[in-house]
């Protein structure tokens, strides 16, 4: 009955280094994917500490396959001291990943202040050509949010591109997709998006800061189970002197 269970948990732990491989490039992919959004929405908020969260899981992610492959090496080979290694790099990516959950809450919480904090300002930066920035980024935000102005298409009219131009139309992003031949007239309400943006910009990165968090809890969990495999490998082997090894099935002397 013992050795089933030694055997079974270091065939577990071998099987959750390589889910930590995986979990590596998960990591990188969703750290990478807040980089990349944060590009977009950038000018929404003006607290780049927002991507500590982003930069961290990064790191994570990397540590992940290093710890896969000390993890593989140091089960396969019955390595104590590796195991021991495994086990203390694993509680501090877990610690990590703990900070990385409160960090998101924390900047999760502060998002609609920065986006109601700024994006007045760069609604008014707006001047419609595409060297600009701000331009850029609300164009990009109303065409792919599907919205139109702060809270209403109306915002329009208190921007100073809108008061420059006089010519009663709000940015052609404004338009829906499905109506041909759109200026941005207000004389066609109908052809404009209804919703504002400030409530999709929060809402969508209040969503990426939750894949954030839900990536890190997911793998924190799965190190649990990593570092409790490897502590009834550790503990079995040093009172066990009858050790089954893992490739051979002989004994460890």
């Amino acid at each position: 009955m013992g050795q089933c269970g030694i055997t079974s948990s270091k065939t577990v732990l071998v099987f959750l280094n390589l889910i930590f491989w995986a979990a590596a490039g998960i990591l990188c992919y969703v750290g990478a994917y807040v980089f990349i959004t944060y590009d977009d929405y950038d000018h929404f908020f003006e607290d780049v500490y927002t991507l500590i969260p982003a930069v961290t899981i990064i790191a994570v992610g990397g540590l992940l396959f290093i710890i896969g492959l000390i993890g593989c090496c140091a089960t396969i080979r019955e390595s104590r001291c590796g195991l021991i290694t495994f086990v203390i790099i694993l509680l501090l990516v877990f610690v990590t990943d703990v900070a990385v959950v409160v960090l998101g809450y924390i900047y999760r919480s502060k998002v609609e202040d920065e986006v109601n904090h700024s994006i007045q300002k760069v609604y008014n930066e707006y001047n419609g050509t595409n060297a600009d920035a701000s331009s850029r980024a609300i164009d990009y935000v109303q065409r792919q949010l599907h919205c139109c102005g702060i809270h209403t298409y109306s915002d329009w009219m208190n921007t100073r591109w809108f008061n420059e131009f006089q010519n009663n139309s709000v940015p052609v992003s404004c338009c829906k997709p499905n109506v041909n031949n759109c200026t941005g007239s207000l004389a066609h309400p109908g052809d404009l998006y209804p919703e504002g943006c400030e409530a999709l910009v929060v809402k969508k990165l209040k969503e990426i800061m939750m894949y954030v968090i839900w990536a890190a809890l997911t793998f924190a969990t799965i190190q649990v189970f990593g570092m409790l495999c490897a502590c009834v490998v550790l503990c079995r082997r040093s009172r066990d002197p009858a050790y089954e090894l893992l490739i051979t099935g002989g004994t460890y002397a």
